[in-house]
């Protein structure tokens, strides 16, 4: 299994997303957790589709909501793919559309298969973890509902072994510190979380769990 989970995109390693992932080619973007937001979907779309065209990828879209009742169809599609980006947004979105297109079931196992490798940041991130019970604050459960039809989904897809804090210490993604506050209620609950800032990242490859803390 190999993983690059981040708070924004690449963080400061995107040296070791590379030596991850091999060389640029063609890349499944996930844009599922902007599906509460309409209006701002395209241009948030726009805005992962351009730097990764600069850095050498093929990124091609694979909207989840086309594939509700064809999980099978899922599996395949993605199979054509070394690499599969999941952009940030709203976690409980992200969570809710993988369990309606079956996304949450083929992903364990094409990575089990080290059939491609999975990048997520923010919400891309969150998703993987085993709870996303304290993200409240951050990402709105009441969007979920509206947006894919379905309740919230409070179990993440216990991919890693600890919950994730995305943009702590990051005003220009958190102005108002709302996941440093997270990230302190984790902590007085005792809660195993890992807090990232935008420059940081964790790494799994194989049995092997890296976390890539810049400055600290």
């Amino acid at each position: 299994m190999r993983l690059f989970l981040s708070s924004y995109r690449f963080g400061a390693h995107y040296d070791r997303f590379a030596a991850l992932t091999g060389e640029p080619g063609p890349v499944a973007v996930i844009p599922n957790a902007c599906d509460a937001w309409p209006a701002a979907w395209s241009s948030a779309v726009t805005s992962d589709l351009t730097p990764l065209r600069r850095l050498g990828f093929r990124p091609e879209v694979v909207d989840l909501r086309d594939y509700v009742g064809r999980t099978g169809e899922l599996e395949r599609k993605l199979r054509g793919y070394p690499l599969m980006w999941v952009r940030g947004g709203n976690t409980f979105v992200l969570r809710a559309q993988f369990a309606r297109s079956g996304a949450d079931l083929v992903l364990p196992a094409l990575l089990a298969e080290d059939a491609l490798a999975y990048a997520g940041y923010s919400a891309g991130a969150c998703l993987l973890t085993p709870d996303l019970h304290g993200l409240e604050p951050a990402d709105d459960p009441a969007e979920v509902l509206p947006a894919c039809g379905i309740e919230t989904r409070w179990d993440g897809l216990g991919l890693v072994d600890r919950r994730i804090v995305p943009h702590v210490g990051s005003p220009d993604t958190d102005p108002d510190g709302v996941c440093d506050r997270i990230a302190e209620t984790y902590r007085a609950e005792g809660v195993a979380h890992w807090a990232l800032t935008d420059d940081d990242a964790v790494v799994v490859d194989g049995g092997r769990v890296e976390t890539l803390l810049t400055g600290r």
